[in-house]
């Protein structure tokens, strides 16, 4: 079905959205994959995360070529643009990436501005779930309301529940 990478600065909430996307695809019977990768994120450096989400079983959780990127700050742009694969899909937080930026032209890219949505809602750690309204919106992964759903299980189990999150979303999804 997919396979992702999403990746920002620590703090950005990327290996969230990882881990959102499988629970989605285990709400639909999808076979699902998640390997993160991190270390000085805590100190500015770039998290991200391989996100798999199959109709078979998955023989890897590393991807090699991307259906989806999403790049949540420019450094993750420069990492892996060249691994989308011609026809994919890059959704990019123009709120810190540059505008003037040039991208292949082969592949699709969606200009988010995550950042400004989600301090405009005033939830600044909701940047990954604009991006992710605006990844579900494009993509059509999954249906929009399961995955509301799901973005509400996930923070629930964790007492973190707040409309202000489906107000992100929301406003990603239409942003595209």
């Amino acid at each position: 079905m997919a396979d992702i990478i999403c990746s920002g600065f620590g703090g950005q909430g990327a290996l969230t959205a990882g881990m959102i996307i499988i629970n989605a695809g285990v709400k639909v019977n999808k076979y699902v994959t998640w390997c993160p990768s991190y270390g000085s994120e805590m100190r500015g450096g770039t998290a991200n995360c391989n996100v798999v989400v199959s109709d078979e079983e998955i023989g890897s959780p590393y991807v090699v070529t991307l259906d989806i990127l999403i790049a949540m700050n420019e450094p993750s742009v420069d990492k892996f643009e060249h691994m989308v694969k011609p026809g994919g899909q890059v959704f990019v937080n123009e709120s810190i990436v540059s505008k003037d930026r040039e991208y292949r032209e082969d592949i699709r890219v969606y200009k988010v501005s995550a950042t400004d949505i989600a301090n405009s809602l005033q939830n600044p750690r909701g940047i990954n779930i604009v991006m992710l309204g605006a990844v579900i919106k494009a993509s059509e992964l999954f249906d929009k309301q399961l995955f509301i759903d799901t973005i509400n299980q996930y923070f629930g189990k964790k007492g973190k529940a707040t409309p202000k999150n489906i107000e992100c979303f929301n406003c990603g999804y239409e942003a595209i």
